[in-house]
């Protein structure tokens, strides 16, 4: 099998493979025969592989609370792949190979590898002046990002709570509130991270690191309230922010940082009390949306490429997936997160 650029394949390929699950020291950087795609696929030359949290809850054997199961083992982690187009199976158009591409590989993982492959009618082309990693993080990031949007409608006139502002969905959700208009509050841990919400456009960033960080929200904002939550952090954060929530305020869902915490806990009578309105951006709602979720992701690949969005992006190699995974654990990270073969 050929490569594009100057890889000459020899039918094996180095991939991340996990035998046991456990700590992030159990993901093994070993050889591996090549894929082949099937009727109607294409094979992808990767050049960036998407981490998310989610894979480091996989790793360790446990649900994640989502539609993607605990794999079986051995298992190649990883669902989001950018690169280039080196081969398709029967039924392909062959003027796909040599395309810059990418891919959500949905339920069936593979992607922290050299080559992964996918359905022909599932890839995207890159835009142009698009990164690899860049483009990854809109694939999986990124569309999550457009949906929380459409579910939040930003106003000009809200004042925007961002947790994990600096995260993968963090920093575009901070964007794009800049430029709705809005007021935004980033929320952040480390004084880098804070510094880097700010850089991103953030009109106020906060550690929530440090005891107290509620007090300061409410002593930056003076006479005004939070109208709009963004959480993905949920626990006891997540709480915290509820509650900095004003009369008639909102807050959207996409899910939890931290698996002992859990999802943000609220009640009807939280919702009654000032009459706020919780919706959640993720999950089932996703997957019953009309027309899938190809909608989202090329909305957020045109976002990236009109220079719209530009998506953080932290790179680690790709036989150094065990540190990354560490560093996504202990939120050393800032941005997405991906590998680079």
């Amino acid at each position: 099998m050929w490569g594009s650029g100057s890889e000459i394949y020899n039918g094996h390929m180095y991939a991340i493979r996990l035998h046991a699950f456990g700590p992030a020291e159990n993901l093994l950087y070993e050889e591996v025969e090549d894929p082949e795609p099937g009727p109607g696929q294409v094979r992808v030359a990767v050049r960036a592989a998407g981490v998310h949290l989610v894979d480091t809850t996989l790793r360790a054997g446990k649900y994640a609370g989502g539609p993607i199961p605990v794999p079986d083992l051995p298992t190649i982690p990883g669902r989001e792949v950018a690169g280039i187009v080196d081969a398709v199976g029967p039924g392909a158009d062959p003027g796909l190979v040599g395309r810059r591409v990418v891919t959500h590989l949905g339920m069936v993982p593979g992607g922290y590898a050299e080559l992964a492959v996918r359905d022909a009618s599932a890839i995207h082309e890159i835009p142009d002046g698009l990164g690899y990693g860049e483009a990854v993080a809109m694939i999986g990031s990124g569309r999550t990002t457009m949906g929380i949007l459409d579910i939040a409608e930003i106003r000009a006139d809200d004042v925007v709570l961002v947790t994990a502002a600096a995260g993968g969905i963090g920093n575009l959700l901070v964007q794009a509130a800049v430029r709705a208009g809005a007021t935004v509050v980033g929320l952040a841990g480390g004084a880098a991270k804070v510094g880097r919400v700010l850089e991103l456009g953030a009109h106020h960033a906060v550690d929530y690191a440090v005891p107290g960080w509620p007090d300061e929200v409410t002593a930056i904002l003076g006479d005004r309230e939070v109208t709009l939550a963004l959480d993905g952090v949920g626990g006891a954060l997540g709480r915290a922010t509820l509650e900095l929530l004003g009369v008639g305020g909102r807050i959207v869902l996409f899910g939890w940082a931290d698996a002992q915490g859990g999802p943000t806990a609220l009640t009807t009578q939280d919702l009654f009390a000032r009459g706020i309105t919780a919706a959640v951006a993720v999950g089932a709602r996703v997957l019953k949306r009309p027309g899938g979720l190809r909608g989202l992701e090329e909305r957020a690949l045109a976002a990236a490429g009109s220079g719209a969005l530009v998506p953080l992006v932290q790179s680690f190699p790709l036989k150094d997936a065990a540190a990354a995974h560490a560093a996504l654990e202990t939120r050393a990270t800032t941005g997405k997160v991906v590998l680079v073969p």
